[in-house]
């Protein structure tokens, strides 16, 4: 697989059929995650289950480390990571509860609750518009038949600018080899008709998986849902195709700002600019080499 999708093509306008424009004719629709946080248990599941599938190794040689300050162990996405659970945990002044007489009350004037949990599994998030691939110099990043981006380790030649360029901070390398590793939203499976392992074995289909129109469709609908029943901060995540990164394969649904969950609020891919900045580097050096024309054409023999 060599096939990648053009800087120009992903920086301007919106790209809806990625596998298309990658070159794959007659490919399948392309899929993703919906993920809901409001129905996450924090059970940890779909970690367990894409370590199995993938063969990821442990940290540190198999010790568990428990920071003795939260639940979450993993604590981030990494290069042995492809799912993380983070568990989010707020007091009553967190969720907008003010301080009365008789007590904390909420904005309707209910009793506010001791502590909230927020709990949400973070992926790579498969990107319209990925910056990994604009800067990866080997071509181990490409775009697949189903719109997905993953990493071909045996190309993979540790330079990391695709670790840098990732507004996420997803992607990562492992120390013991130096290649960088991420979510594949098991490419192999999908191959065989089967769904990721981590949707597969998630229990309350908080991470939902399928073409990705449809999980926009559904995603919409659970947020009215929501908003009819009175959560009114329900709100949708990487599904819009015009916001920075084109809209992401892997988005989510969320109970507070993005930024609670450790998420940027604005994503933005950060290759866009390239094409400007090759555009002034380009004219400098004209200008520069007509400088240098005039110089020496002035010059007396």
């Amino acid at each position: 697989m060599t096939r990648g999708t053009s800087l120009a093509s992903r920086l301007y306008g919106r790209l809806d059929d990625v596998s298309g424009e990658a070159g794959y004719a007659g490919h399948p629709p392309r899929v993703g995650f919906f993920t809901d946080t409001s129905v996450c248990i924090g059970c940890k599941a779909c970690e367990v289950a894409c370590k199995e599938w993938n063969a990821l190794p442990e940290p540190d040689a198999g010790v568990l480390r428990l920071s003795g300050e939260s639940y979450d162990n993993t604590g981030a996405l990494g290069a042995d990571s492809w799912r993380h659970v983070a568990f989010i945990e707020q007091g009553p002044l967190e969720v907008g509860a003010e301080v009365t007489a008789d007590g904390l009350r909420t904005p309707d004037g209910g009793l506010a609750p001791a502590t909230r949990w927020l709990m949400a599994s973070d992926v790579c998030k498969h990107c319209t518009h990925a910056a990994c691939l604009d800067v990866c110099p080997t071509g181990a990043l490409v775009r697949t038949e189903f719109g997905t981006v993953i990493v071909q380790s045996d190309i993979c030649n540790g330079c990391a600018y695709c670790v840098s360029a990732c507004p996420f901070g997803v992607i990562d390398r492992r120390e013991d080899d130096g290649r960088a590793w991420k979510c594949t939203m098991c490419y192999d499976r999908l191959r065989g008709g089967l769904e990721p392992a981590c949707a597969k074995a998630c229990p309350t289909d908080s991470i939902q998986f399928g073409p990705l129109d449809e999980l926009r469709a559904t995603a919409a609908a659970r947020v009215a849902e929501l908003h009819a029943g009175g959560v009114t901060d329900a709100m949708l995540y990487g599904a819009d195709p015009d916001d920075g990164i084109g809209g992401a394969g892997a988005f989510f649904l969320l109970l507070d700002e993005p930024e609670v969950y450790g998420l940027p609020p604005d994503p933005v891919v950060t290759t866009r600019d390239l094409p400007a900045m090759w555009g002034w580097a380009g004219a400098a050096a004209a200008v520069l080499a007509a400088g240098i024309a005039v110089a020496f054409a002035g010059r007396r023999p």
